[in-house]
């Protein structure tokens, strides 16, 4: 197997100053599913197919996504297919490095990532399998991993969430350039030590080197912006009028619409090209230890099946699979930027994307 030390104290120092958990908050449980006779209709009538080998013992998921997001369609899998499923849930970064720890030797059988950058790590140490191409034809390429280690789930697109009556919409920024001028100064804020502020900062990276980076972080820590750990509470100030807008990912708001009905904010989304508006691919890949490599593939194909992806859309994420309507009032997934990366590589990026953070003085 490839050793990569430099990336596993990437993903050691990511985990430490993101708090493990991430955007989801997941818990570090495990839950095994089994075919129930009280199955839904929807999941009786999934298009998923059962492998031609007997199920045999249960297959290991670690998710970083959390149990409300998982649980249904793991559930629906089990009562298609009758393969039971042992779900691990805890954070991205924490099941990213446990399965560098464990290697090749993981129970392991499928990894469900909610960002692209620890997956891609995980890829680029050489534990996961080559997904078949039907699997990876089932979502655009700049989705799934260039080696086709992985494939995208669902995507997740930075914005920037703003007081309707506090931002007028001619002063809203035509790019995330603009955060750092002197009119936005004290009116917004963001989350330095989140994972997806840290994945976005490691996009930036790729794109626009460490120098214009760090330039960009100093810049926004010059303008006061107001620190929080995390999108939620980015979203519940910019809601109360606490703060005027902050730099968020596009659902927390539609959750909280869902909630709460009309609320006085909307989710500004960046021009294409702009490192502002990337959408990052929660993706899954099957481990290259697994000895179940059958059941683990049609696990990841019954997550993009159809039932799958219309339950993401009820959680307000963007299902990659083309046909699936977008997130209502949102635009559609073929209008959301693209930066022209590969968002595995984020992960060669990660530990920079850290210490040019720290290095501005946000954390």
């Amino acid at each position: 197997m490839r050793r990569l030390p430099a990336l596993v104290i990437s993903l050691a120092l990511v985990v430490a100053a993101c708090g493990g958990s991430g955007d989801d908050g997941a818990e570090s449980t495990t839950t095994t599913t089994a075919a129930k006779a009280t199955a839904t209709t929807a999941a009786s009538e999934t298009t998923t197919t059962a492998p031609t080998d007997e199920p045999g013992e249960p297959l290991v998921l670690y998710s970083g996504r959390n149990e409300n997001f998982v649980q249904p369609v793991i559930d629906s899998f089990t009562a298609a297919t009758g393969i039971e499923v042992e779900v691990r849930y805890g954070g991205t970064g924490d099941l990213a490095t446990t399965i560098t720890a464990e290697g090749e030797s993981t129970p392991a059988d499928v990894f469900w990532a909610q960002d692209p950058a620890f997956i891609g790590g995980i890829a680029k140490q050489g534990l996961l399998a080559e997904l078949p191409a039907d699997v990876l034809g089932m979502v655009e390429s700049r989705y799934a991993d260039d080696d086709g280690q992985w494939v995208g789930i669902t995507g997740r697109s930075r914005v920037l969430v703003y007081n309707t009556d506090l931002v007028l919409e001619d002063e809203l920024p035509d790019s995330v350039w603009d955060l750092v001028e002197p009119e936005w100064d004290g009116r917004f804020g963001v989350a330095p030590t989140n994972g997806s502020f840290v994945a976005f900062v490691s996009a930036m990276v790729l794109v626009e080197g460490e120098e214009r980076t760090l330039e960009w972080l100093q810049g926004i820590a010059a303008n006061d912006p107001v620190i929080f750990d995390g999108n939620g509470p980015i979203v519940d100030a910019v809601v109360a009028g606490d703060v005027d807008a902050g730099l968020v990912n596009h659902y927390y708001l539609l959750q909280r619409i869902a909630q709460l009905g009309e609320v006085p904010a909307r989710n500004h989304f960046f021009p294409p090209g702009d490192p502002g508006g990337l959408v990052m691919a929660a993706g899954a890949g099957v481990l290259v230890g697994s000895d179940q490599q059958e059941a683990a593939v049609e696990l990841i194909r019954h997550l993009l099946s159809a039932e799958s992806q219309a339950h993401f859309l009820t959680l307000f994420e963007y299902p990659l699979v083309d046909g699936v309507a977008a997130p209502e009032g949102q635009p559609a997934l073929a209008e959301l930027p693209t930066l022209g990366i590969s968002l595995t590589d984020t992960a060669d990026t990660l530990e920079p994307a850290l210490r040019l953070i720290a290095e501005a003085g946000l954390t």
